[in-house]
């Protein structure tokens, strides 16, 4: 008898379980938590020791194992500690492309209990300045392209520079090659669950990013949350045949930001996973790297699973180890799902909605469930609460659009430094997403925009996500961003921005013409600009809707 999805998690979740479940208070809120979790990440590291010369991290021609990726984060967090002075609480800055050296900084600074910064390592020398002095950093551990940005603002600030593969680094720098002290132990120092960890700054678009803090107990939690979500589909599914590969992971998005930290990074880690790193994102090197590694999980953003299959040499490169394909950072459109579901052989399309202030942790969906609720982000695990709420902060009736709201011991404490932003964004212990969307009666969420997306046309509420799923469904279309313009009569009209197929030719007349066949005309956008090349993206993957409105708009 098939399980379903609440008597599958009762299981997987009750008392003497690994994933059993208790009540915790966090500073007077309470919370479902994952009883068996580590306090905090140095508990969750110390395994790895164990796991001698298992392969941990590929990248380019260099394989780590778990015991020398280990030896180099207790010397790393020798170094930080004895010649840097850095102690708990202290700040360190990470700004480096996906080096095996981020992976390393990132496990040493934390086990010492000091805060890691995720530094943008696409931001400009301007933007890496005010996050220095937003955060201030004892230390900032750079590679040779963010080092030369950051040499003036370190001088700045008082901040020390580390450098990792430079071979020439700016005058009074330190290099991570001659000053580590392979051997050394860890310091002992001693962390709270409760104690800052991260500090990962959000990816606006208007003004200034901000620091979303994390604690050590929030980072596991959202981990846990994770597995538990994965040993729930596999009590459901019994019948599924066992992967003929180990697990093991491609990095295929920046570590800086939260989706390669925490889902993907993390996972690998503590998990005893194997993760492949790519130098930069190319579709016809990740199906290499795919077929050499035997990869079996491909989290990224929905616009490098269309690169995959829209690879030339696609057919070309065995796939077949593939067991789940998907991510997150913008809704994928439902044609999107029915093509994964279709062209990996046993490889399940999924997807996740989680944000930096939930630690990508939220509601999933995969498998069967995703392709028969192909426009659904899922449904959460047990210590995961959610709510739809209504302008006036009250929940709305089941089925119903509101805003989406989260609960649970995953969610950052708030922004660092910022205490009025902090309380429009967490109210009573729950995090407001800014997201429109409903929930069904089984649970399953759909998020249909951002709230400030949403384009008001003549009194009619246009969900641009909506209309951009129809875009998705025309043959042409390889990409496609909708949003609302500023009209005289109608108050906003509903604009869009498609990018073609290559080779592919397409009209305004013939996308309007498509989507009205499958919405109500007054979602057809009434004007729409057809582009030759990518849609800019910011470093989470979303398309930057501001600027394209700017571009559009007289």
């Amino acid at each position: 008898m098939t399980l379903t999805y609440a008597e599958a998690a009762a299981q997987v979740t009750a008392p003497g379980q690994r994933f059993e479940v208790e009540q915790i208070s966090v500073a007077g809120v309470s919370y479902r938590a994952f009883r068996n979790a580590p306090p905090t990440l140095r508990e969750l590291f110390a395994p790895a020791r164990g796991r001698g010369d298992a392969p941990f991290l590929i990248y380019e021609d260099e394989r780590w194992s778990f015991a020398e990726v280990m030896r180099h984060v207790d010397a790393a967090g020798a170094l930080l500690h004895e010649r840097f002075g850095v102690r708990p609480g202290d700040r360190v800055a990470i700004a480096m492309r996906n080096y095996p050296e981020w992976v390393i900084a990132f496990a040493a600074i934390t086990s010492i209990g000091a805060i890691s910064v995720s530094l943008n390592a696409w931001w400009t020398e301007d933007e890496l300045d005010f996050a220095l002095a937003d955060c201030t950093p004892t230390v900032v551990i750079a590679d040779a392209q963010r080092a030369a940005l950051l040499t003036g603002a370190c001088a700045r600030h008082g901040t020390a520079l580390l450098t990792v593969r430079t071979p020439a680094p700016p005058e009074g720098a330190g290099r991570w090659e001659d000053l580590l002290p392979l051997g050394a132990a860890l310091p002992d120092v001693t962390i709270a669950p409760d104690d800052d960890a991260t500090i990962l700054y959000t990816s606006g678009t208007t003004g200034h990013p901000k620091g979303a803090v994390s604690s050590h107990r929030a980072i596991v939690q959202a981990l846990w949350g994770f597995g538990c979500r994965t040993a729930i589909e596999r009590l459901r599914r019994p019948d599924e045949v066992a992967p003929a590969n180990p697990p093991a992971f491609i990095l295929v998005v920046p570590l800086f930001h939260v989706t390669g930290c925490v889902p993907v990074m993390l996972s690998c880690f503590s998990s005893g996973l194997k993760l492949v790193m790519m130098y930069r994102w190319e579709p016809e090197r990740a199906l290499e790297l795919i077929e050499r590694e035997r990869v079996t999980n491909f989290v990224g953003v929905p616009t490098q699973s269309w690169d995959l299959l829209e690879c030339p040499r696609f057919a070309d490169f065995d796939t077949s180890s593939l067991q789940s394909v998907g991510g997150g950072g913008a809704p994928a459109p439902p044609e999107l799902v029915r093509r994964v579901a279709s062209n990996f052989g046993s490889g399940r399309p999924s997807i996740g909605y989680g944000m930096t202030e939930t630690n990508a942790y939220g509601p999933q969906n995969s498998g069967a469930d995703y392709v028969s609720h192909p426009t659904s982000t899922g449904r959460g695990t047990p210590i995961l609460e959610l709510a739809i709420r209504d302008p006036d902060l009250l929940p709305v009736p089941t089925g119903d659009r509101g805003e989406i709201w989260f609960k649970g011991p995953h969610l950052i404490r708030g922004y660092w430094g910022r205490p009025e932003a902090t309380a429009e964004t967490i109210v009573d212990g729950w995090l407001r997403s800014g997201d429109i969307g409903r929930m069904d009666e089984d649970g399953f969420v759909y998020v249909e925009d951002r709230a400030k997306d949403m384009v008001l046309r003549a009194g009619e509420n246009v969900y641009c996500a909506e209309v951009e799923a129809a875009l998705y469904e025309h043959p042409s279309v390889y990409e496609a961003a909708v949003f609302g313009l500023p009209h005289e009569r109608l108050g906003e009209e509903v604009a869009a921005v498609v990018y073609p197929k290559v080779g592919a030719v397409v009209s305004v007349a013939d996308l309007q013409a498509f989507v009205g066949e499958r919405l109500a005309a007054f979602k057809v956008p009434s004007r729409i600009d057809i582009v030759q090349s990518p849609l800019p993206r910011n470093a989470a993957g979303k398309v930057l809707k501001r600027q394209l409105r700017e571009e559009m708009t007289p």
